[in-house]
């Protein structure tokens, strides 16, 4: 499943509630919500403009092979939009590096947790693409004291309008139409998430060596 979140807080299995920043009535007024997730890792932040993938598989080359096939899959589509990253195992997602006053920062651009249940892997990644990066201050992203997030908006230098992207009302089932749509800006053309969508499930084709097809949200909860 391929998919875009309302505002939400998640903690995985390990995640420690101090690293969720503010009080649960503050989320309140802000309309994020907050829940308990079986996947791995710790605290994270899903939202508008995030392109949140859940892909079901039974593995067949162990957690790590999993994860290195989703980022690999995931670093083919950012390289088509100018974007290197890449994979930190110690510190699992995909990452970019910039220069501030001469010196070279990392970035996280994507974030990954699964959840292995009789050899079959669900939950997946979650990509930032226009998502409102500010929304992160509200927790610490992943237990990682200090980390810089950033997004496909952020990197290609854009941020005007793009957040159009995003629905807000509730989550919704991507990469079923409209894949060709693009939103123009003066420096790149940055897909609709749709679009990335459906780069991204043709990317993992290859990444995983195998086919995926889409089920709709009704087949889903059958």
């Amino acid at each position: 499943m391929l998919l875009e979140h309302h505002p939400v807080i998640t903690l995985g299995r390990s995640a420690v509630d101090e690293h969720v920043l503010v009080a649960a009535g503050e989320l309140e007024r802000r309309g994020v919500a907050l829940h308990h997730a079986s996947r791995g890792g710790d605290v994270t932040y899903h939202g508008p403009g995030q392109l949140v993938g859940y892909p079901v598989v039974r593995l067949d080359r162990g957690v790590v092979g999993h994860l290195r096939a989703m980022a690999d899959g995931l670093c083919e589509v950012l390289a088509a939009l100018g974007i290197t990253a890449f994979w930190r195992r110690e510190a699992p997602g995909l990452w970019t590096k910039s220069q501030h006053g001469g010196t070279e920062a990392l970035s996280k651009i994507c974030s990954f947790g699964v959840n292995v249940h009789h050899r079959v892997a669900i939950h997946g990644f979650a990509l930032n693409v226009a998502v409102d990066l500010d929304a992160f201050r509200l927790i610490v992203p992943c237990g990682l004291d200090g980390v810089q997030m950033t997004s496909v908006e952020r990197q290609l230098g854009q941020s005007d309008g793009v957040r159009q992207l995003g629905q807000t009302d509730g989550a919704r089932q991507l990469g079923q139409s409209d894949g060709a749509r693009v939103i123009d800006r003066s420096r790149a053309a940055i897909p609709s998430l749709e679009g990335l969508a459906n780069e991204v499930a043709s990317a993992f084709c290859h990444s995983f060596g195998r086919a995926f097809v889409r089920a709709s949200a009704a087949e889903v909860r059958a």
